[in-house]
């Protein structure tokens, strides 16, 4: 496997008029998702825990239907799936509505065999939700486990994806995002993010703390701005901006997969970030999270 992502992925609850659809969505499943569609069959797995309800079984059934790893959906005896409904205005900004304080996944790595499917993949990458919605032993494990891993040559990607809402205080979202960065190989961090956690006045005050904090490779989104490469010299490019904004959900989780898959397949970091944007600027032309996105041809044509 390539690709490890890890997280909470939830049933979605989409307005549309009064009527509501169900769908299934979280930043790293979004993630992992775009990802293996680039990548191909085999490449990506996703490891979270669910429940025995049937919206966990519907999670369970595009999971495979995308061609995602299933053998890392651990059931939950005890807890279901959690659940989100989301609006969106007609600027594509988005308002939510959760249930999610008692989800499944709320329980990863209290079990230490949870661990186990962290051997093996070449990457494996987390967010800033993945971590705030564990209890703080479990983030020790799980960050004590990625140090580990990295001695032997496993990369970690990490996108901070701060979410005040999920976390007890500020300094204690500060003190385990600091942590996750100081492991990152791969950082893709948003710049809002890290200005609102951090408290950075610039892009660069951003990417200047990161390099100190040790990460050398990855992506400084910023929305349709374009992206900065993190630790080396910026490419000579453009970014083309989306012609139609109808929904900004999964934008930075996309990206994040365009940009991972491309450096899994071993494409320069210029083409990395192109394909991050690229994939972000057709996902956000459509309505969810999990939407059509761009093939690897495609991409590589707009590099």
């Amino acid at each position: 496997m390539d690709l490890l992502c890890i997280g909470e992925a939830m049933a979605e609850l989409r307005r549309n008029g009064d009527e509501f659809a169900v769908g299934f969505a979280g930043d790293t499943f979004n993630t992992a998702l775009y990802a293996r569609r680039l990548l191909g069959p085999g490449s990506t797995g996703y490891l979270t825990r669910i429940g025995h309800d049937p919206l966990s079984d519907g999670l369970a059934r595009l999971a495979a239907a995308e061609g995602l790893q299933g053998d890392t959906l651990i059931r939950d005896a005890t807890a279901n799936i959690g659940i989100y409904a989301v609006q969106t205005d007609t600027a594509g900004e988005r308002s939510f509505h959760y249930w999610r304080s008692a989800s499944a996944a709320r329980g990863l790595f209290r079990d230490p065999a949870d661990l186990d499917p962290l051997n093996g993949p070449g990457v494996v990458y987390l967010s800033g939700i993945t971590l705030a919605i564990i209890d703080e032993a479990a983030r020790a494990a799980l960050l004590d486990r990625l140090a580990a891993l990295r001695a032997t040559g496993t990369r970690v990607g990490f996108d901070s994806n701060y979410r005040p809402r999920l976390w007890p205080n500020p300094d204690t979202a500060r003190a385990w995002t600091e942590a996750a960065w100081r492991l990152a190989d791969i950082a893709l961090p948003s710049v809002d993010d890290e200005m609102a956690l951090f408290g950075d006045t610039s892009d660069h005050a951003v990417l200047d703390r990161l390099q100190d904090w040790g990460c050398h490779f990855g992506a400084l989104k910023r929305g349709a701005e374009g992206p900065l490469a993190i630790g080396t010299d910026q490419p000579a490019q453009t970014y083309n901006r989306a012609a139609t904004v109808v929904d900004s959900t999964a934008a930075g989780d996309s990206f994040n997969g365009g940009f991972l898959a491309a450096t899994l397949s071993g494409r320069p970091l210029a083409t990395a970030l192109l394909w991050g944007h690229e994939t972000a600027r057709a996902v956000v032309g459509h309505p969810g999270a999990i939407v059509p996105s761009p093939d690897a041809a495609t991409l590589d044509r707009a590099a």
